[in-house]
């Protein structure tokens, strides 16, 4: 936890209850008390459950009490299945009896029109208490390995394994756990309105539970990006795997849209940064984050971090969509050595051909002992990291035919287990999937993909390194320092001349340029040929932002009777009411980029971009956490597509990318030493030595 952060309740005794209480219990079909007291009765929950109703005093066999207060023992868990309004008091009664953890399932909270009072209310209590709770508006939670389902919809029977699912929309878990995938739930977690504890305090606490290797993150918004980065410094200590699936924008994102960046590099951005800096996979939909988080979970998978890939089928067709679909991807699926294709040449077919992607052609289908060898072969090879086996399994095989895809199982996953590369076996469509099969290859230690797509998102997840826990907790001390806004809110804007001293103060370079009051001609001329023509003249001021837009500036001025008759223009503008003005002297031309850094995101970041006129043409943008060093700035430039213009690419001359690397780093330590919330520079100009931010907007 950051350095300074207030006290977070420990989810513990809900994610490993040994006792249970159910207000609202009921034996109502279809209810949520009636639905969690039977889960825990065909789950095997071992320890004392006991009901909560005004009246009864049994509800399926369990004890009932009228109230909390009257419990025989405080209980780890008390699951609210009653009315909104009556939840603030019963949880106080709970606190009162000394139960340690609450669920609530109810809604009527701050999603509903006029349920915030009652879901502040709900949190005052439950603060009070250092309860932890759950919801509401949620599912609850199933512990599998504790057998305590403490969700309010249907369970089928689960075994105990090693993926954990934390998740803002319960019916993603529904789903997720009605699916016929083959994953083997550690806990799951729908967190609902997240009143008292958000994603990131189950993140960490489910991270720290022993057996859980993976986690499936779905997230509806950003939350508090310093408990989101120590949380996942602690999955990156532990080994856990995180794969995030993450929808919609925050509110600051519409305060940074005043500014290019707002649009170009915007939270959402902002936040797969923070998620691929901690080494977790980001996610393009529901299913490839179950089928990520059920790779991850894999330990020999983990294996294949880096290096190439190589894939194996019977078909030609499926061989070269794989290929193709791999170099949309950015995956390398190397040249195969000599000595890999000689050993191949003596175990392929005559009609197949050694290469990567490889087919092995149908003509050897149910040959396990002929299949193993030629995945060892090719697993063998020094420039393989991964494998990626393609093997559909049809619905209703014949008998005889469910020999020989047995045999194909069999030889796959042999060949697999003799080689040092990492293994996936996947499906070409998601359909083609046996459960069986995929358990019979997982016991093994292969994990089974569904669709060749979501297989390859999978490659790319585990290419990923790991995280590193100190550079996550400086993005988490930075997060929780925030900005200097006053109470959260924006600040004010700086004009242009006021910014510019702040950049030349930070050691960035700006053009020479002298600020002047509004209706001093004669002072604009004097400047301008003291700095030397050509110049340009800006209006200066916090309410100009846009100056493009709204004609506020004036280039490349060579005489002065065109700066007279630029002055006249500018003073006329409704932007010059409280402005200043300011002449520069011109820069020479170079690369164009945009450069900012903020701290309205879910952490500070700092971003590179093509700027000028390609800004928002090309959205191509690198977003690298803040803090940062010249070196991860660096990294971040050079994935830019645009990055060969500044490196001189097709034979022109190289520009000065470590010059923009160091202003970069520069302006994201400024932004940090200075508490500002936001500094845009476009364009900074790139010259062939050094470069120059002709323009600056801050907040």
């Amino acid at each position: 936890m950051p350095a300074g952060a207030p006290h977070r309740p420990d989810p513990a005794p809900l994610l490993e209850p040994r006792s249970v209480a159910v207000v609202g219990a009921t034996d109502r079909p279809g209810s949520y008390g009636d639905t969690v007291l039977t889960n825990l009765g065909r789950a095997g929950f071992t320890g004392p459950v006991w009901g909560g109703h005004p009246t009864r005093t049994s509800v399926h066999g369990r004890d009932c009490v009228p109230s909390p207060t009257e419990l025989p023992e405080p209980v780890d868990a008390v699951v609210f299945a009653i009315p909104a309004a009556k939840v603030p008091g019963s949880l106080a009664e709970a606190a009162e009896r000394g139960c340690r953890g609450a669920i609530v399932f109810s809604a009527g909270f701050g999603e509903a029109p006029g349920g915030g009072s009652l879901e502040r209310e709900l949190a005052e209590v439950a603060e009070q208490a250092g309860i932890p709770l759950c919801g509401p508006n949620g599912n609850g939670v199933i512990a599998v390995a504790a057998r305590a389902p403490l969700w309010g919809d249907s369970v089928p029977e689960l075994r105990s394994g090693p993926v954990a699912m934390i998740t803002q929309s319960g019916n993603l878990a529904v789903n997720a756990i009605g699916s016929r995938r083959g994953i083997d739930f550690h806990t799951l977690v729908s967190a609902g309105n997240q009143t008292v504890l958000d994603a990131a305090d189950w993140l960490a606490a489910v991270a720290a539970r022993d057996g859980v290797r993976s986690i499936a993150l779905f997230l509806e918004e950003d939350g508090d990006g310093a408990r989101l980065a120590e949380a996942l410094a602690r999955c990156a200590e532990r080994g856990v795997g995180v794969a995030v699936l993450k929808v919609g924008e925050s509110r600051a994102g519409a305060a940074a849209a005043a500014a290019h960046t707002g649009a170009v590099a915007g939270d959402q951005q902002a936040f797969r940064a923070l998620v691929e800096e901690a080494g977790a996979a980001w996610v393009r939909d529901p299913h490839e984050l179950l089928e990520v988080a059920r790779v991850l979970a894999e330990p020999r998978a983990r294996l294949g971090r880096s290096g190439g890939i190589a894939v194996l089928t019977c078909s030609g067709g499926d061989s070269g969509i794989a290929a193709d679909l791999a170099q949309q991807e950015g995956m390398e699926l190397p040249p195969l050595a000599d000595e890999t294709r000689r050993k191949l040449a003596e175990v392929l077919p005559d009609a197949a051909t050694p290469g990567n992607p490889l087919d092995y052609t149908s003509l050897i289908w149910g040959e396990s002992e002929r299949l193993a060898s030629i995945v060892e072969a090719v697993g063998a090879d020094h420039a393989i990291d991964q494998l990626l086996l393609l093997y559909d399994h049809p619905a209703g095989l014949r008998p005889e035919h469910e020999d020989q895809w047995r045999a194909v199982r069999t030889g796959l996953a042999d060949g697999a287990e003799r080689c040092d590369a990492a293994a996936l076996i996947a499906s070409t469509l998601p359909d083609l999937i046996d459960d069986a099969a995929a358990r019979e290859l997982a016991a093994r230690g292969i994990p089974v993909v569904a669709g060749l797509t979501t297989a390859l998102a999978c490659v790319r997840a585990l290419q990923r390194g790991p995280g590193d826990p100190a550079r996550l907790r400086a993005i988490a001390a930075a997060a929780s320092r925030g900005h200097a806004g006053p109470n959260g809110d924006a600040g004010e804007w700086m004009g242009e001349a006021a910014a510019k001293r702040l950049l030349s103060d930070g050691g960035i370079p700006v053009p020479e340029g002298v600020e002047l009051e509004l209706g001093d001609e004669d002072g604009c001329v004097a400047a301008a040929s003291k700095l030397g023509w050509p110049v340009a003249l800006k209006l200066s001021g916090r309410a100009v932002r846009h100056k493009t837009d709204t004609g506020a500036l004036a280039l490349g001025i060579a005489a002065e009777e065109d700066l007279r008759r630029a002055l006249g223009r500018l003073v006329a503008l409704p932007d010059a009411d409280g402005a200043s003005l300011l002449v520069e002297r011109m820069a020479e031309p170079g690369i164009e980029l945009l450069i900012s850094a903020r701290a309205d995101a879910i952490v500070p970041v700092v971003t590179v971009g093509l700027g000028g006129i390609w800004t928002e043409a090309l959205r191509d943008v690198a977003v690298i956490p803040l803090p940062a060093d010249a070196r991860r700035v660096t990294e971040g430039m050079r994935s830019l597509r645009g990055a060969d213009l500044l490196r001189g690419g097709r034979g022109g001359e190289a520009f000065d990318f470590d010059a923009a690397a160091d202003l970069a780093t520069r302006l994201g330590d400024l932004l940090l030493e200075r508490r500002l919330e936001l500094i845009e520079l476009n364009p900074v100009v790139v010259h062939r030595q050094g470069c120059v931010a002709l323009d600056a907007l801050a907040r």
